[in-house]
């Protein structure tokens, strides 16, 4: 009879599991947050861009459905923060130094937290660079952008539904232990 309940949690289990390695295959809205690391800000932020909409060149590029990101708190930047909107800021697919394929943004945004200052700010992949518009061959700061996917809600929900499904059945047939004894 102890069979029964260990079958369960296992099968919850493993349907768990599943339902999180599960992809579309559609063109879906893909999530990710970035981190912005240097010397003198640090930053956090969020873009989307449907996989749908890359070009066919020889480097694919989309566009930025949505984009929000501040350096510690502050003003908050978005995709039409970017200098040349609305042709950009781009999605683009790239390589890594260590051989990990990623989705890197191209966005560059002058600083709106003091707006007759001459700093601009870029992101193109891994590479993050602080310079003066009236001296563009002058970089005064650059530092590292690194990216992950943030994983979609659908996932998450098969999973806390697996479980709290396991859970459930392991009570009911340790209550029904219960009443047999």
């Amino acid at each position: 009879m102890k069979l029964v309940p260990n079958l369960l949690v296992a099968a919850t289990i493993a349907l768990g599991f599943a339902t999180v390695d599960v992809k579309s295959a559609s063109a879906a809205i893909l999530n990710y947050a970035f981190t912005v690391d240097s010397p003198l800000t640090k930053g956090n932020g969020f873009f989307s861009f449907d996989d749908s909409t890359f070009s066919n060149d020889y480097n694919p590029e989309a566009p930025i459905k949505s984009l929000s990101f501040n350096f510690d708190g502050d003003t908050i930047y978005t995709e039409q923060d970017d200098a040349n909107y609305p042709d950009f800021p781009l999605v683009f697919k790239t390589t890594s130094l260590t051989g990990q394929t990623y989705f890197g943004l191209d966005y560059q945004f002058n600083d709106k937290a003091n707006p007759s200052s001459s700093i601009s700010y870029e992101i193109i992949g891994e590479d993050f660079t602080i310079y003066s518009k009236t001296s563009p061959n002058a970089e005064l700061i650059s530092g590292t952008v690194s990216y992950r996917q943030v994983p979609e809600p659908t996932p998450l929900v098969g999973v806390l539904f697996a479980c709290s499904l396991g859970s459930m059945m392991k009570r009911k047939v340790a209550s029904m232990k219960k009443i047999k004894i």
